[in-house]
């Protein structure tokens, strides 16, 4: 049987959904950057032939350990599903003569390296410029058009983003998201590979988006992904996932496949998405690429990753498309022949629809919580009405426990401070945006309040929760 050594971090799919599909197609070892979420970790122990965890000198020198972990095992195929990973599992890929995401898997990682990408080939997105510093974002913030985003170079989940409205507000703005990165490394959300990676941001203007030129209904967010795989260096669309609007000041709410959108619109944006991947000159990787719908069939590119989107985006594919993304791409590396879709897979080849929404302490307009409230999915399940024919489970190894504290929101952390996560499988895509916004408004009644005591000794995790598969998208500018 082919052997693969999986690179596990934070963010990406759930682990335990990786797993089961991966060791169906190959004898998987498992290199643990990040230490393995309880409810999968006797799971990863039946299914791995082998577990290694590295000691923070292993770590220092990474690619020479994956490299070195891949020839110990005799690896033919070496693959990671977190956005944190993929650029040292892609240097190791290379050394090793395996296939991977390339040498210019850093141009799908560094959004300052992304942006120029797609600024020489004359591409639609924001304006925007690099900074290192605080007197260059004040530079920046001269020539650039209020309002603005300054988000991080390296990170994921809509962590550190600050939204910029006057030229009195930058200072602010560059401390609070030095100090959120500071504080996502501690929680193990950050670039494993590139050094002092926290120091680089990106400032760019943020573009208004209309929903409601792209979709029929609203309750649509005003952006898209496309989900798909270069393979061969060849780009293959597979489908196209919608959002719910984000909550201030980009942070991620829920993702829906299939995207509700008419044919010529889909076929539009897969176009962009395919200029913007190919300018960017990956190979052999997963690809998740974020498009922002404007009005008069305007777009802008925010990002293309060289992975799989995150939080339940690839278990959400299989379900709607039967499609086992994981599995083909473990296929693919191994080269094996793999029958990628055709073209884009539309709404009207899904069989229902599926949806992943984030717990986050704010309800329907973005506002915070009145008080605090504690996790309980029993509570959820049995008191929030859904449509008929709706299922709603939840992720156990992206969630808290039952009983914690839910995390109050901080909009400088994003998807750091999420609760839960949920999987909704529906009969189409309207009904699953109608169950979560009707999910969203029943939250904060349904839940168990929190007392003060409870509010006051909340764990760490409850304060800024350590949930191992955030979501791993970005949803700006």
């Amino acid at each position: 049987m082919s052997k693969v050594l999986l690179v596990h971090a934070k963010g990406g799919p759930p682990l335990g959904h990786v797993l089961s599909r991966a060791a169906v197609r190959a004898e998987i070892h498992l290199l643990a950057l990040s230490a393995l979420p309880p409810a999968v970790a006797n799971t990863a122990r039946q299914l791995c032939a082998s577990m290694v965890t590295p000691t923070d000198a292993q770590r220092s020198d990474l690619v020479s350990l994956i490299v070195s972990q891949a020839k110990a095992v005799g690896a033919e195929a070496v693959l990671t599903f977190s956005e944190y990973a993929v650029v040292a599992v892609a240097e190791a890929c290379e050394e090793l003569g395996l296939a991977g995401a390339g040498s210019a898997a850093a141009l799908a990682r560094d959004k300052r390296l992304m942006r120029r990408a797609w600024q020489e080939n004359g591409l639609p997105q924001p304006e925007f410029s690099p900074v290192a510093t605080e007197d260059e974002l004040h530079a920046a913030a001269d020539r650039l058009p209020f309002p603005l985003l300054l988000k991080a170079a390296w990170s994921a989940g809509s962590t550190a983003h600050q939204i910029i409205r006057s030229p009195h507000e930058v200072s602010t703005a560059w401390r609070r998201s030095r100090e959120v990165m500071a504080e996502s490394a501690q929680l193990g959300y950050s670039e494993l590979h590139v050094a002092e990676a926290d120091a680089d941001f990106v400032v760019e203007q943020i573009v208004t988006g209309s929903a409601a030129h792209w979709f029929d209904e609203p309750g649509w967010g005003d952006y898209v992904s496309v989900e798909g795989v270069v393979a061969d260096g060849v780009f293959r669309p597979v489908c196209l996932s919608g959002r719910m609007p984000t909550v201030e000041p980009f942070t991620e709410r829920a993702g829906i496949t299939p995207a509700l959108l008419p044919q010529d619109a889909q076929d539009r944006i897969v176009a962009l998405a395919r200029e913007a991947v190919d300018a960017l000159g990956l190979r052999d990787c997963g690809i998740h690429t974020e498009i922002k719908l404007g009005a008069d069939g305007g777009m802008w590119l925010i990002e293309t990753a060289a992975r799989f989107g995150g939080a339940m985006t690839v278990p959400q594919v299989e379900e709607v498309f039967g499609l086992d993304l994981v599995g083909m791409l473990v296929d693919h590396l191994l080269g094996r022949t793999v029958a990628w879709p055709e073209q884009a897979l539309t709404p009207a080849q899904a069989d229902g629809a599926a949806g992943s929404l984030v717990v986050l302490a704010v309800d329907g307009k973005g506002e915070a919580w009145p008080d605090r409230r504690l996790w309980d999915f029993p509570a959820v399940e049995a008191e929030v009405p859904l449509s008929g024919g709706s299922e709603l489970s939840v992720v156990a190894e992206s969630s808290l426990a039952d009983g914690s504290v839910v995390p109050v929101y901080d909009p400088a952390a994003g998807a750091n401070t999420m609760a839960a996560l949920c999987l909704l499988s529906a009969t189409d895509p309207r009904t699953v945006l109608r169950d979560f916004r009707t999910l969203v408004d029943a939250l904060p009644q349904v839940l168990p309040a929190a007392s003060s005591t409870q509010a006051a000794h909340a764990t760490p995790s409850e304060q800024t929760t350590t949930t191992q598969s955030a979501p791993s998208e970005e949803a700006s500018p």
